[in-house]
């Protein structure tokens, strides 16, 4: 594609650099050199318009217009808490966006606990972690019939280790478009 707009410039360059150098008048060697700059930028501007537009991907065109937040769709929580740290404001204010953008989007909220507490416990905790999250959109404008909030308590992990570091991963909130 560059070598086919190169050509173009020079077959445009060429028969001006050659009627200037056959031009016996100082007028006409002004003409010719007025013309052969205006054939050079002509190639130039052929070269700058050559170069192939990116296209974007759908996913791209979301980054581009709600920033990187919008892919993070997974939001922590302290232990045995159901309230949305500060940090998170950003990702659920993009996704807020989006929503409210796409009225015909809808989103499922699945809430998660780590394996402590018993498993009626955490699927009350993992209700209430979906709920605060449903409730920050619906805050933002974002319908609630584009929200459905569910809880897997502590049958989903993300990690299945035993640990503290384990335990934290699998204390969250989820989008799910």
């Amino acid at each position: 594609m560059k070598l086919n707009t190169i050509s173009k410039g020079l077959l445009i360059a060429l028969p001006m650099l050659a009627l200037g150098a056959c031009s016996s008048t100082s007028d006409a060697d002004a003409e010719a050199q007025r013309q052969a700059e205006l054939a050079r930028q002509a190639a130039e501007n052929a070269q700058t318009e050559a170069v192939d537009a990116i296209q974007l991907t759908d996913e791209q065109k979301l980054v581009a217009q709600y920033s990187d937040a919008i892919l993070q769709t997974t939001i922590k929580f302290e232990f045995d808490q159901s309230v949305i740290s500060p940090e998170y404001a950003t990702i659920l204010d993009a996704h807020a966006k989006f929503l409210v953008d796409h009225s015909d989007k809808s989103i499922t909220i699945e809430g998660h606990a780590d394996e402590l507490g018993t498993p009626e416990y955490n699927i009350a905790l993992g209700e209430r972690r979906g709920l605060a999250v449903s409730t920050y959109l619906e805050n933002m404008g974002v319908s609630s019939s584009q929200l459905s909030v569910v809880s897997y308590g502590e049958e989903k992990p993300v990690d299945y280790g035993h640990d503290a570091a384990a335990r934290a991963e699998n204390r969250r909130a989820v989008l799910d478009y």
